[in-house]
């Protein structure tokens, strides 16, 4: 399940994504969707460190993209905020923990399906950027 900090990068990004050639300050952003500024210039903040975004101080200031919207995929936004993207230690590539009631995890039923689960979600997001996300919010087609 996504957390609410994922919700509003997601939701941040997608503000800036649309307007690419323009700084936006975090005040225009949390106002047009509506996020706690305080809550989202610490996750502005984290979105910089981690280089998908720039910041200028003054008068022309603001936050950009530092890279297309085609180039950033929504599976390295959620990484950056929430971490791995299993929905437990034993099934995660990159912080795998063994489970300590599981004997064998190799033959796990539950890991096993786990991974499947993992392993799907990580091919729709890393798969998805911000640029087709922006499509798919203006396509009224989808159920």
């Amino acid at each position: 399940m996504l957390t609410k900090k994922a919700k509003y990068a997601l939701r941040a990004l997608f503000v800036l994504a649309q307007n690419t050639n323009k700084p936006m300050i975090s005040a225009e952003i949390a106002q047009r969707q509506q996020i706690p500024k305080k809550f989202l210039e610490a996750i502005l903040i984290d979105l910089k460190r981690n280089g998908l975004l720039s910041s200028n101080r003054g008068r022309v200031g603001g936050y950009l993209l530092m890279k297309k919207p085609e180039e950033i995929t929504l599976g390295r936004i959620i990484r950056i905020i929430d971490g791995p993207l299993a929905q437990l230690a034993c099934a995660s590539v990159h912080a795998y923990t063994p489970c300590v009631e599981c004997s064998d995890p190799d033959k796990c039923s539950i890991r096993l399906t786990m991974i499947k689960v993992r392993n799907a979600t990580a091919h729709i997001l890393d798969n998805t950027t911000l640029a087709d996300a922006l499509v798919l919010e203006n396509d009224l087609t989808i159920v």
